[in-house]
């Protein structure tokens, strides 16, 4: 049997060791996902455009997450890299108290807004750290206002 793992880095090495001693495999293309109790996780694994290497990427790094069809794109302060999961099961992993979703296919990490420009259409235009600007769009713009006390 083959597992993916989505935990805790904390906790990585110990649930590794654990579902081997039961042989149990860890594969990143299985259908079956241990994740922890605990939502949010410490790490991310992408891969890097540029070299195709598997990258755990922090969160805190994140700067924003977007979707292009299938396609996943995570964006940090200077290095665009691909996530292999669908943007809605990356969303469900992160910290809600860090991370909103701003539209359907962008969420931001909340302390990467650099600032922010409100539209006439009831929206709101975010320029982030990386210098990417981003809409919240009007599906999202109440929970946006609500998230950053507006």
């Amino acid at each position: 049997m083959k597992i993916k793992l989505s935990v805790r880095q904390a906790r990585y090495q110990e649930i590794q060791q654990a579902l081997l001693e039961h042989g149990i495999e860890i594969d990143e293309n299985a259908d079956l996902v241990l994740s922890d109790a605990v939502h949010s996780i410490d790490s991310l694994l992408v891969k890097d455009v540029d070299t195709n290497e598997r990258i755990c990427l922090p969160v805190h790094e994140i700067v924003s997450i977007e979707s292009f069809g299938h396609t996943v794109e995570v964006y940090t302060e200077d290095k665009v890299y691909q996530a292999k999961e669908r943007l809605y099961k990356i969303e469900s992993l992160l910290d809600p108290d860090k991370f909103l979703r701003i539209s359907n296919s962008v969420v931001i990490a909340a302390n990467q807004v650099k600032s922010i420009s409100l539209t006439l259409s009831m929206k709101f235009i975010l320029t982030l750290q990386n210098g990417k600007k981003v809409d919240v769009t009007r599906s999202y713009y109440y929970i946006f206002k609500e998230f950053f006390g507006i």
